[in-house]
């Protein structure tokens, strides 16, 4: 199966006037190697590419389950038979993009080092950014599991908010199998043949430390790993994100950092992208818009977004502290 969750096809670079094909080609793989590996919170969700001109709003539906039909059939007589139960769920389709500004750097004739660094920087900026408006859709979900203190003895006082955990509140490997189950109660189906669970790798350090923890290297083929892949425990794969959420500040423990560990079975929300504008990078040569000297080039990107939890229940955030919770900053 393939798990790539980028459609490289809408990358596209624009300029304003006849750059070499190599230079083009150039350009945009570079935006891609860089923009791919940080979108590791789109990989999971189902895709809802619109077309083009179709508007600022993009509908999902959801169908409700049918109800069991434990009633037996009368010989001879048709049933009232049932009906579609569709719910709408909208979101806001936006752009988001930003560019530097060059002088007197681009050149036609070879690939100039200053784009080249601009596409860098730019590159990480946009993964960054689309990845982070994803994120922050994903852990708005209402199901959530805290991490439980933990006394010298070991035992467990549970935690009913996340100004209430303390630095005894790490992940465990009990945590992911909650996790696991109350997925699994509300029937959502695993992404390929496990639940995800999207983990920072402060979090991943108490959690690999468990004698229950399988390096994905002993479970699974090299190809068939998510970006980003670390290992399995019971029924849930684990990418690794310095991306992930973490909280400090307001409404948290005092002085302490709290991570987020998101759990996702197949189906919990969607990615919409414009056709041909999911992101671009666009190359500006000297002299474009009002340049009468020919002082001026740019480079830059743009993209159209928008993510929606689809169905609440098929998501759990659990939210633990860390070993690292007193240095880490909020992200």
């Amino acid at each position: 199966m393939n798990y790539d969750f980028l459609n490289l096809q809408l990358f596209a670079v624009q300029t304003t006037g006849d750059l070499s094909d190599e230079m083009k080609t150039y350009y945009e793989e570079r935006l891609i190697d860089l923009a791919e590996p940080r979108l590791v919170h789109d990989q999971f969700g189902d895709k809802y590419p619109i077309p083009a001109n179709g508007g600022k709003v993009i509908e999902f539906r959801k169908y409700s389950p049918l109800a069991k039909a434990l009633d037996p059939l009368t010989e001879g007589v048709t049933p009232d038979g049932n009906s579609l139960n569709v719910t709408a769920v909208t979101a806001e389709v936006k752009q988001y993009g930003d560019f530097i500004q060059l002088s007197d750097m681009l050149q036609l004739t070879a690939i100039d080092n200053n784009v080249v660094q601009c596409t860098k920087l730019l590159g990480a900026q946009a993964g960054r950014t689309l990845d982070t408006l994803t994120r922050e859709v994903l852990n708005g979900g209402t199901n959530v599991i805290y991490a439980p203190k933990i006394s010298a003895e070991g035992e467990e006082t549970p935690v009913n908010s996340r100004a209430t955990l303390d630095a005894t509140c790490r992940m465990t490997v009990d945590l992911v199998f909650k996790a696991a189950a109350t997925l699994e109660a509300m029937n959502a189906a695993p992404i390929d043949d496990s639940y995800v669970a999207i983990i920072h790798p402060f979090v991943a350090y108490d959690l690999m430390r468990c004698p229950e923890w399988v390096d994905a290297h002993k479970y699974a083929n090299p190809e068939n790993i998510y970006a980003g892949e670390i290992g399995k425990i019971g029924n849930v794969r684990f990418v690794k994100s310095t991306e992930a959420k973490i909280w400090k500040g307001s409404g948290c423990p005092s002085g302490l950092a709290v991570f987020s560990t998101l759990v996702l079975g197949a189906s919990a929300y969607g990615v919409t992208e414009v056709t041909g504008g999911g992101l671009q990078h666009i190359v500006k040569q000297l002299g474009y818009g009002e340049d009468p000297l020919n002082q001026r080039s740019s480079c830059g990107w743009k993209a159209t977004r928008a993510a929606k939890r689809l169905v609440e229940e098929y998501m759990v955030r659990i939210e633990s502290c860390s070993a690292y919770s007193a240095t880490a900053e909020a992200n």
